[in-house]
């Protein structure tokens, strides 16, 4: 416990610079994605994609023989992070990408409102396999997590457009609303008691990407009709929280069932949007006692990948913990949740911690590797074991680590850190 409280005293006097001097160096670079989008046309309108899978050593594109060749699962993300690049240095060539791969995930969706994910080489939507049938599953969400996010940035600038996310988006609301679970029971597992109202009972990871698009959605219009399911998700996801500030898992916010994973684990940053669409302070208390206790504790580990937790004589205890893989889509969910918890409170502290835990990218991690090549623009697809790392560079771990580093890229204080110890390791 001693070190964990040494670490977040060190991260508050961690020096910090002036803006102007960081400019100078950037680590987005968005060729590597660039590589993996592809346009393509779809009766008779160009469409664009992300290729799923790059390999090592050449990094040609790789199709998945049952799934296919693109995903919106993949296209959501790329969608948003072009969206934010463009935002953020005005790049019009990322523009064009943003709303060419907004027109594929428009062309994803079922007539039952939900998406199917995978399309094949052909451009053909597969129906038929488990991870791409449209169903209320991950894949759902990140459509509609990026549909409220391009109607935020469109809107007044792009009618036609703005009209086809309104009618996609309507059709997504009207299925998910009456799917959500508005029966307050909690369920038993290994002697915690547990929300059960979450999708699929308590699946607070996949909650937190709804929660993130009604709270953009709700931000937009003031919508009443969302407003109960915004307060039954964030209350449902403060729920699953685990320990408290001096014991394990130190308020981490579970992810499903009694196990944490650091993959996707994105409750604490849902919980932070939902506080500020619905000015909601204790939402606020919940998730920075995530951020400022269990945090510093994984920094303190070099980061785990998951762990179970069970109550044994009344008090919390840890079981299963596992260190690999560590992936990009875990440590990215810290870094834009501690920025976020900067941009809510003004302490710098959680600016730091951002910083801090985005030098994953370039070794700060259990085997000193770099998982991120600025010079290329590659993401690895994670660290697999104590000795290896897994050199392939697919769209997940491309797009992950790129909307973290764009988001250190816009904090000067996180920046300078990640500054910093990459030319201390260069």
């Amino acid at each position: 416990m001693k070190n964990i409280f040494i670490i977040a005293i060190t991260l508050l006097f961690t020096g910090v610079s002036c803006a102007g001097e960081m400019k100078e160096l950037s680590f987005v670079n968005t060729a590597h994605l660039d590589h993996l989008y592809q346009d393509i046309i779809v009766n008779n309108d160009t469409l664009g994609i992300i290729h799923i899978y790059a390999e090592y050593p050449d990094y040609n594109w790789i199709d998945d023989d049952d799934e296919g060749a693109a995903c919106v699962d993949d296209v959501a993300r790329a969608m948003v992070f072009y969206l934010d690049y463009y935002k953020y240095t005005g790049d019009a060539a990322a523009m064009v990408k943003a709303k060419r791969l907004l027109k594929y995930i428009l062309y994803m969706q079922s007539e039952n409102g939900w998406f199917y994910n995978f399309t094949w080489k052909n451009n053909t939507i597969n129906k038929e396999f488990r991870t791409s049938v449209a169903e209320p599953n991950w894949w759902s969400w990140r459509a509609l997590r990026a549909l409220v996010e391009a109607e935020s940035y469109f809107r007044g600038n792009d009618t036609e457009l703005v009209a086809k996310i309104k009618s996609s988006r309507d059709r997504v609301l009207k299925v998910l609303l009456p799917w959500l679970n508005s029966d307050r029971k909690f369920k038993d597992y290994s002697g915690i008691s547990l929300p059960a109202w979450l999708p699929y009972e308590n699946a607070a990871d996949q909650a937190s990407i709804v929660l993130e698009s009604l709270s953009i959605y709700y931000s937009l219009y003031k919508d009443s009709t969302v407003l109960p399911y915004i307060k039954n998700l964030a209350d449902g996801i403060i729920g699953m929280q685990a320990g408290s500030d001096g014991r394990f898992p130190f308020n981490a916010f579970l992810s499903w069932q009694n196990t944490w994973h650091a993959w996707g684990n994105a409750q604490a940053e849902a919980v932070l949007q939902a506080a500020k669409a619905i000015s909601e302070k204790s939402y606020i208390k919940a998730s920075l006692a995530e951020i400022k206790y269990f945090y510093p504790y994984l920094v303190e580990r070099k980061y785990l990948s998951s762990f179970a937790v069970e109550k044994k004589a009344g008090s919390l205890d840890s079981s299963d913990i596992q260190v690999y893989s560590q992936i990009a889509y875990g440590i990215r969910p810290m870094i834009t949740a501690s920025l976020a918890a900067y941009d809510a409170t003004g302490d710098s502290t959680y600016a730091q911690l951002a910083g801090r835990i985005a030098c994953w990218f370039f070794g700060d991690n259990p085997i000193t590797a770099k998982m991120y090549d600025p010079e290329t623009g590659r993401g690895f697809d994670g660290i697999s074991d104590p000795v290896k790392v897994n050199k392939n560079s697919g769209a997940e771990s491309t797009i992950e680590s790129l909307l973290a580093l764009l988001a250190v890229e816009k904090n000067d204080i996180a920046k300078k850190i990640v500054t910093d110890y990459y030319k201390k390791v260069k």
